[in-house]
């Protein structure tokens, strides 16, 4: 018998906080396991069509998972406004920025997943302790990476909204309350960097928008004259590596 919930255990880890608003109901599901056969005597567990949508049920939070409780959100709207600021249209294309994206958000949440790995998965993996255990155990260090990126004044407004009094630790804040908090500081955070991206190219084309006028070609877009100057201009500045590399630093400056 192979239990399901050890294959999707990566992602319902994530989805663990919510765990604290429904255990309730959660603690009434029997557990899910998928074996090849039946056996009439299994008397109380789902049925193979109800455990294998429970399973694609979990699963498809995925997407929602990872763009609002990780580092994914402020990295991927940091690489459309460059592409914005630059002017290239579709290139690079969508693809290749939310691969981009999505490799360095492991890279950033490589600590973060291994003392999910080191506190939750390997003791549940060896039965020391129950899966409930384990998911609130995964919830801790996701939540103090979050809390560590989110700006206070945003976590004590969604506070006060669910009029929740002080806390004395990160454990006591309720996950529904720090998701939000979270991804409304790091919409704010990348729309910074953001115009901090886009301030210097929209100077080149002011700039060159401004010779084309004063030598009288009206009929050339200043757009198409100045794009391979920001091109240029980014590519002898290394922008790159700067951009990636500021975009890591400001995750670390968190902790």
């Amino acid at each position: 018998m192979i239990k399901a919930v050890k294959i999707g255990f990566l992602s319902v880890i994530l989805w663990s906080g919510f765990v604290e608003v429904s255990s309730d109901l959660y603690a009434q599901v029997p557990p899910v396991s998928i074996q090849v056969g039946g056996n009439d005597s299994d008397e109380g567990t789902l049925s193979l069509a109800l455990q294998a949508l429970l399973i694609v049920t979990v699963l498809s939070f995925g997407t929602a998972l990872i763009t609002m409780m990780t580092s994914f959100t402020r990295i991927v709207v940091v690489f459309f406004f460059l592409r914005m600021g630059l002017g290239t249209q579709q290139s690079p294309p969508n693809q290749v920025l939310i691969g981009i994206a999505l490799f360095l958000t492991i890279f950033i949440m490589k600590p973060t997943f291994d003392q999910i790995n080191e506190q939750a998965f390997q003791p549940y993996q060896n039965e020391d302790v129950t899966q409930m255990e384990a998911l609130a155990l995964a919830a801790g260090p996701l939540k103090e990476f979050m809390v560590a990126q989110t700006s206070e004044d945003d976590l004590l407004y969604f506070m006060d909204m669910a009029g929740m009094p002080s806390v004395s630790s990160i454990e006591e804040i309720p996950i529904h309350i720090v998701v939000p908090a979270f991804t409304l500081s790091e919409l704010r955070i990348a729309f910074q960097i953001g115009f901090m991206i886009y301030l210097p190219f929209m100077v080149i084309d002011l700039v060159v928008a401004s010779i084309l006028l004063s030598v009288g070609i009206m009929f050339l877009p200043p757009v198409m004259v100045s794009l391979p100057f920001k091109i240029l201009v980014f590519v002898l500045t290394d922008g790159w590596y700067l951009l990636v590399e500021s975009l890591i630093q400001s995750f670390n400056r968190g902790f």
